[in-house]
């Protein structure tokens, strides 16, 4: 009985010393695989040669229309033509549409990274104008309501399945944080939060800093933020009005 064990336990290291091999011992012949890794499969790598296409490239010309990633503002894209000099990066927000430019930039200047030299910068690059906070809800909805809720509080739908840790905006932490700083954790993400660089254009990010500002401001509005006109329709009446007719 025991000799069954012993040659049992022998086949079983033979197995286990031949499927991982042998760990930290160099060679070059090429490695016994069951699984081949991916990093060695048959494939071709950037700007390597081809004898399978004509042109013997590799890779495929892009589809034309192709947005590039990476350019620098205020140079922007247009899908129709080449790339032009923009005046400034609120061009989206034109009568044209959002996507008569499309920007995703990776210059290193303020309306880019939120920063002004080593500090957070403050302020929307460009003039807000209603079809900007209109844009900035738009997106906002879209992309942030989702987690955040629709007035910033941090209740948006995913709250309700279990996902922790989402900030309320409409803390004071947030509404004192710089604009630029806000900008950057759109643009890479911050903790459980996922960055947007790659899905949410240059000014449309400010457009939803704006937005969310207005939201902020909304929240904590005071008589003295109203039209007076309109105050007035919340001013407490005054005791006199309160009296009875036959004490007036």
């Amino acid at each position: 009985m025991l000799r069954y064990f012993f040659i049992g336990f022998s086949l079983l290291v033979l197995l286990i010393v031949s499927i991982t091999g042998f760990r930290g011992w160099k060679s070059k012949r090429p490695p016994i695989e069951i699984f081949p890794d991916m990093v060695r499969q048959a494939k071709y790598k950037a700007q390597s040669e081809s004898d399978f296409y004509a042109d013997d490239r590799s890779a495929r010309q892009h589809v034309p229309g192709t947005v590039p990633l990476g350019y620098s503002s205020p140079q922007v894209y247009q899908p129709d033509g080449p790339h032009h000099d923009a005046s400034s990066a609120g061009d989206v927000m034109g009568d044209a549409g959002p996507y008569g430019h499309i920007e995703f930039s990776a210059s290193p200047d303020y309306v880019a990274t939120g920063r002004i030299g080593n500090q957070w910068g403050t302020g929307i690059p460009f003039e807000v104008t209603a079809a900007t906070m209109k844009r900035g809800r738009e997106r906002y909805n879209i992309n942030c309501a989702v987690c955040h809720g629709a007035v910033g509080m941090g209740n948006g739908i995913v709250s309700k399945y279990g996902l922790n840790g989402i900030a309320n905006q409409q803390q004071q932490r947030i509404r004192d944080m710089a604009d630029g700083e806000i900008f950057n954790t759109i643009t890479w993400g911050k903790n459980s939060m996922m960055g947007y660089a790659s899905t949410i254009q240059v000014p449309d990010r400010w457009a939803i800093i704006a937005y969310l500002r207005a939201l902020q401001r909304a929240e904590h509005a005071t008589l003295q933020d109203l039209p007076e006109d309109i105050a007035k329709q919340y001013q407490k009446p005054s005791i006199d009005n309160k009296l009875p007719a036959n004490l007036q």
